[in-house]
């Protein structure tokens, strides 16, 4: 298994760099050829996301479908995959951040009834209470 790098897995997406959008490409689709998995931890998705929508103004309806797609991707393990559907659930249903999402159903995985937050958008999830 290879681990992904936020900037490769950015230039891999975006094309926007060609020398390396091209050797993010190349190095991924030789992976696949030889059936090796690439791995994406979830703070990869987090700096993903930010980087998705302050600097490429990616809205959410946009961000939701290029995650599902990479969840769905054959030959991507996503760390706790499980988890970051639900808070793609979350994510669509709120005004939250996604990272937010993501810390709830993580935090609830590890058995904690909910995350305290002082941050409003929160309030719609049932793993949040705000202060």
């Amino acid at each position: 298994m290879i681990g992904l790098d936020t900037n490769v897995l950015l230039r891999f997406l975006l094309k926007d760099d060609e020398r390396q959008g091209e050797q993010a490409s190349r190095a991924i689709r030789q992976a696949a050829a030889r059936k090796e998995p690439m791995f994406v931890g979830i703070i990869v998705l987090c700096e993903v996301v930010w980087v998705l929508t302050s600097r490429y103004g990616y809205g959410r309806s946009r961000l939701l479908g290029l995650l599902e797609e990479l969840l769905d991707t054959s030959g991507l393990e996503v760390e706790r995959r499980d988890l970051v559907r639900k808070a793609l659930d979350d994510y669509r249903a709120s005004r939250a951040d996604f990272a937010d999402c993501l810390i709830g159903r993580i935090h609830e995985a590890h058995g904690c009834q909910h995350t305290l937050s002082f941050e409003r958008p929160l309030k719609a999830l049932d793993t949040f209470r705000v202060l």
